[in-house]
């Protein structure tokens, strides 16, 4: 049946099968999803109290199928009813032979038969009772289900707002930062390395390069000739070059 609550339906199942002396015999209830949940539960009610507990259970929800199948079993009852007459007729006999007995094998060996047959016997009982059982108390199987609700049409894609936007720039931000801190993660030895080599060269390297340079001596500086417009030297310096093209016989004068 396919009901609107399965719990609901579930209630009133178990309230018609306790007023019409009956009882659930097993439940099994499942949630399929968050709007899905099923569940099958077995009664047993009175036979007579049969057709009234599936009229009233049929006004719980939609049919959607069912099944009905019965069995004669008149002549298993018959026969189990006198197979049990037939095996406690047995037993009164084995007792009766033991309360004459008067050696201690035959004792031994008539109470063995006596344990057989009683376990035999017991075995018809118990065929015996569920017979009684099936016969007086029919079993209804209910299986509920509710209506799959129909999923929620998604909305069509159009432009995008302003807070769609906002919001993938926002991510675009995000992912930018995250992505350059995992860069500087990755360079923060190379960097540390660098910082350390430019305070040696800064602390230890740069002054001592200085110092070398004021303790070396500075050069002489060169004499500085000056010449007239002609490019020739001027007199005090031709006064003090030895003089050219002069002869030995100018001098005697």
């Amino acid at each position: 049946m396919e009901v609107a609550d399965v719990a609901e339906a579930l209630a009133t199942a178990r309230r018609v099968t306790s007023g019409a002396g009956g009882h659930v015999e097993n439940e099994a209830t499942e949630r399929v999803d968050e709007s899905y949940v099923t569940s099958h539960i077995v009664l047993r009610v009175p036979q007579e109290r049969y057709d009234s507990v599936l009229a009233e259970l049929a006004g719980t929800g939609k049919l959607l199928a069912r099944k009905a199948d019965a069995k004669d079993v008149t002549d298993q009852v018959v026969d189990v009813e006198s197979r049990i007459a037939t095996q406690r007729a047995s037993v009164a006999r084995v007792r009766a032979l033991m309360q004459r007995a008067e050696k201690l094998a035959d004792v031994v060996t008539l109470e063995g038969e006596l344990s057989r047959r009683q376990a035999d016997l017991e075995a018809l009982l118990a065929q015996q009772s569920s017979l009684k059982d099936r016969t007086s108390l029919a079993t209804i199987a209910l299986q509920l289900s509710e209506k799959r609700k129909a999923e929620a049409e998604k909305p069509e894609e159009g432009r995008p707002g302003f807070g769609d936007a906002l919001s993938g720039g926002w991510n675009s931000l995000t992912g930018a930062v995250a992505w350059a801190v995992v860069v500087l993660a990755a360079l923060a030895p190379w960097l540390a390395v660098a910082l350390v080599g430019y305070v040696l060269w800064r602390r230890v390297v740069r002054p001592r390069r200085a110092g070398r340079a004021e303790a070396r001596p500075a050069p002489l500086p060169e004499p500085r000739t000056e010449r007239n417009a002609a490019g020739v030297a001027s007199s005090s310096e031709s006064a003090e070059a030895p003089p050219t093209g002069t002869s030995a016989g100018g001098t005697g004068e």
